[in-house]
């Protein structure tokens, strides 16, 4: 189902990193639903108040956003896509305002945590916590902050009209992080999907996952992500997060029907084609249309 102008979810508020990976991949016209948390922009998707939900899950230095994973879960939403952005961070004041005038910096922490080689420089500088980098810029402008510059996105500069004193003082520039986009079942078109978002459980066994994994091997099916979270209340039991990508589906298909005999609590989150920087993220039309997949709560049975 194409929506003219779709609304999407983000944590945060406008010109956040957030809304920039959603413009890069949904395109312009799009309408931001600016949600303070994480998981509000789910409860906005369930309650028919956004049509997507664009949700960060990886940073390349920061690692994996934990919590996060356990909203894929809890949720049951399907992922239907992913990007990766690169994160240029930028130091940003008022107009006017000079570099020796600065006495706090304010950002988001994980943002604060990417510009370690920054501070090191100048430890006279004292650092706020926020919980959007976005929202640190439109603090500055709409209180008038002259001893104070936040940390963030050309995007943010630009919409509340402030200048860039340095640019660029991320510590690694290879700096990219990983977002999921999501939304109703009712909204998934079929594509021709490479790459799949999995959860599961092994027994506490020996080889038991290491089992999981040789299969897809066996079938040609690179394992792109592994991530573990402990299953709440049980002790040594955990839920493997797994991204795989494959050439062809029978490789990914013939991996699936190996795995379910060795797994329980078995998830397929999502579905999808996966973020190429050379290429579209657009899915593509299936060319032999078959039976749609199943996106959700495919269970070992038994």
């Amino acid at each position: 189902m194409k929506i003219e102008k779709p609304r999407v979810a983000i944590q945060g508020i406008r010109a956040s990193f957030h809304e920039e990976a959603a413009l890069k991949y949904f395109g312009e016209n799009i309408q931001t639903i600016e949600c303070n948390s994480f998981k509000q922009t789910f409860e906005a998707l369930k309650n028919k108040e956004a049509d997507y939900v664009v949700m960060a899950i990886e940073n390349s230095i920061a690692g994996s956003i934990l919590p996060n994973y356990s909203l894929l879960l809890s949720y049951t939403f399907p992922v239907i896509g992913e990007i990766y952005l690169p994160i240029q961070l930028h130091l940003m004041a008022l107009p006017g305002v000079k570099f020796e005038d600065i006495k706090y910096v304010t950002s988001h922490p994980i943002a604060i945590r990417q510009c370690v080689d920054f501070f090191d420089e100048y430890p006279n500088l004292e650092i706020i916590e926020s919980n959007d980098t976005a929202a640190c810029a439109k603090r500055i402008r709409d209180e008038q902050l002259t001893d104070t510059v936040a940390i963030a996105n050309t995007l943010a500069a630009r919409l509340y009209g402030l200048d860039v004193l340095e640019r660029r003082i991320e510590s690694n520039k290879k700096n990219f992080t990983r977002f999921l986009i999501l939304t109703h079942h009712e909204n998934v078109e079929k594509n021709q999907p490479n790459k799949a978002s999995l959860c599961f459980q092994v027994s506490n066994n020996v080889g038991a996952l290491a089992k999981v994994l040789n299969i897809f091997a066996e079938q040609g099916v690179n394992m792109s992500k592994i991530q573990s979270m402990p299953v709440l209340g049980k002790r040594n039991e955990y839920n493997f997060y797994v991204d795989v990508e494959w050439d062809e589906s029978k490789q990914y298909d013939a991996a699936i029907r190996q795995i379910l005999k060795y797994t329980h609590n078995f998830n397929i989150l999502g579905e999808y084609e996966r973020h190429d920087d050379e290429g579209s993220t657009t899915p593509k039309p299936v060319k032999n249309e078959k039976a749609p997949r199943t996106y959700i709560n495919i269970k070992k049975m038994g």
